[in-house]
């Protein structure tokens, strides 16, 4: 479910909200008595990045729009060109729509498939053993898990819709602050996160906290890794449970390769 519920780091209150002011305030959602009635909100846009392109803030424009205009998410948008809350731009300033810790596609050159040079005879060549896959980035921080319960989605490198993992629980369990931080983002404006808590660790790691059933804080709290900031729900999902991103500079990366081994 990941993406389509929070590179996935990466980073509106009801949208506009969100991106025009820096307000947000704690919520209690009461238990609901049943299942039936909760509808599940409309899965998250997916982030098409335009690598090498930027864009020019022009008068009335709001990070929400031009990121909608250019097939991006409001959250990357911002997280891309470090925008803090209360994302706050400016007519004439210029935003990213890339992320700067990777090259385009394009620029990358299969020295395998390349045309051998004029007059050099071309020897046949046996297929390159496989590479495992590069190691995740190394983090100094004492990460923790986010919540007790079962991993029911993973991670999936590249692939949109599985941008963190998914624990499954009961409403109202703790959600607690993976490592320490500061809450940057507390709201339900981002359409297939519900009450989402992001907490900022430090200037390259960010934790994303999502379909919540009530948010116990609210942006420029500090929390200490293992202090409950949600209580878990399904605002958002099918079901009682919660999506966690880790963001390295604003790109997804597998929670599970830093939280300690269950």
């Amino acid at each position: 479910m990941g993406g389509m519920h929070l590179h996935r780091m990466l980073l509106a209150v009801v949208i506009l909200g969100l991106l025009g002011c820096g307000h947000s305030r704690v919520v209690r959602q009461a238990r609901p008595s049943r299942a039936v009635g909760h509808a599940a909100q409309p899965p998250v846009q997916v982030s098409q990045p335009k690598y090498g392109a930027v864009a020019e803030v022009q008068r009335g424009q709001t990070v929400y729009r031009i990121a909608t205009e250019n097939g991006i998410t409001a959250l990357d948008l911002a997280l891309w060109n470090d925008i803090p809350p209360p994302y706050t731009i400016y007519p004439g300033q210029r935003l990213r729509l890339y992320p700067t810790d990777r090259n385009p596609p394009s620029a990358h050159v299969d020295v395998a498939k390349a045309p051998a040079p004029i007059g050099q005879r071309a020897t046949p060549s046996t297929p390159a053993p496989a590479q495992p896959p590069a190691l995740p980035v190394t983090s100094n921080l004492a990460w923790r898990w986010p919540a007790d319960g079962a991993v029911v989605a993973t991670f999936a490198a590249g692939d949109p819709t599985r941008q963190g993992i998914d624990i499954a629980g009961n409403g109202g369990q703790p959600v607690r602050a993976a490592a320490d931080g500061v809450v940057v983002y507390s709201g339900s404006g981002l359409v297939g996160y519900g009450e989402l808590v992001i907490v900022k660790h430090n200037d390259q790691w960010l934790s994303a906290y999502g379909h919540n059933r009530a948010r116990l804080v609210n942006e420029g709290a500090l929390v200490k890794a293992g202090q409950q900031i949600a209580e878990m729900g399904r605002s958002g999902a099918a079901r009682d449970m919660l999506h966690f991103e880790i963001r390295y500079s604003g790109k997804p990366v597998d929670p599970l390769g830093y939280l300690p081994k269950k």
